[in-house]
């Protein structure tokens, strides 16, 4: 590797796992399921150990062998590189992934783009297309109803909801939606374009939306990546990171 690791990375910090698939459409690269992790040692500037994922108390086993791209994550820095696991095993109680970094490590520019799995209430309903331009001025709203969903992942660039019913692609929405950030809850109105909509195998009738912001207001984009590194440590504490 031609990057120096130990110079960007340390111990302890969070770590995020995705599979990759090399026969997988590039388009689903966004729906990757993603394991979060910490490291916990730097063995050389190519080599390092990290805690083997657990989620709801359950460990999983990630294959020897097995190709993912390995996000670290800092104090709102992302490095980025490929990883391939070459050994897993257990050292005083601890379950370890060996892993050799396959790639350079590559400062992640589109930080906004990380998504964090979640489960927040939304409101939304559909736009027209002379709305944009007012669409986050309340007052110059009209008082139409708001239709339920759940946001399960959110980043600075878009969000993925699931609802009983279903939106066209391209179709422009509102979405109306509540974070805690730096200690009070601030409502957000955004407006968002359909990328594309799934009705869930294993669920029918209840439909998976992924979003992209239109025009999103970029101290309303700041404060969202804000709350979702935030969100993030604190799962990774209780998780024992």
């Amino acid at each position: 590797m031609s990057e120096i690791l130990s110079k960007y990375v340390a111990p302890g910090g969070e770590v995020e796992l995705k599979a990759i698939d090399r026969e997988r459409n590039p388009e689903e690269n966004g729906q990757r399921k993603a394991h979060r992790s910490r490291l916990l040692k730097i063995l050389t500037e190519s080599r390092v150990e990290v805690a083997m994922p657990i989620v709801d108390g359950k460990l999983i086993l990630l294959p020897v062998d097995g190709e993912y791209d390995m996000y670290f994550y800092g104090d709102n820095v992302v490095y980025q590189c490929n990883a391939r696991v070459t050994d897993r095993y257990r050292f005083n109680g601890q379950y370890v992934l060996v892993m050799d970094l396959t790639s350079n490590l590559r400062n992640y520019q589109r930080r906004e783009y990380y998504r964090f799995s979640c489960a927040l209430e939304m409101d939304s309903r559909q736009l027209g297309e002379e709305e944009i331009a007012i669409a986050a001025q309340e007052e110059l709203l009209p008082a139409l109803p708001l239709k339920s969903s759940v946001i399960v992942d959110i980043s600075g660039g878009g969000l993925r909801f699931v609802a009983y019913y279903a939106y066209e692609v391209n179709s422009l929405i509102l979405c109306k939606y509540h974070l805690q950030f730096e200690g009070r809850e601030k409502e957000y109105r955004l407006v968002g374009k359909v990328l594309a909509v799934n009705e869930l195998e294993k669920e029918p009738g209840v439909f998976d939306h992924r979003v992209q912001y239109v025009n999103v207001d970029p101290q309303d984009r700041e404060e969202i990546i804000q709350y979702i590194f935030d969100e993030a440590r604190k799962a990774h504490r209780k998780t024992g990171g």
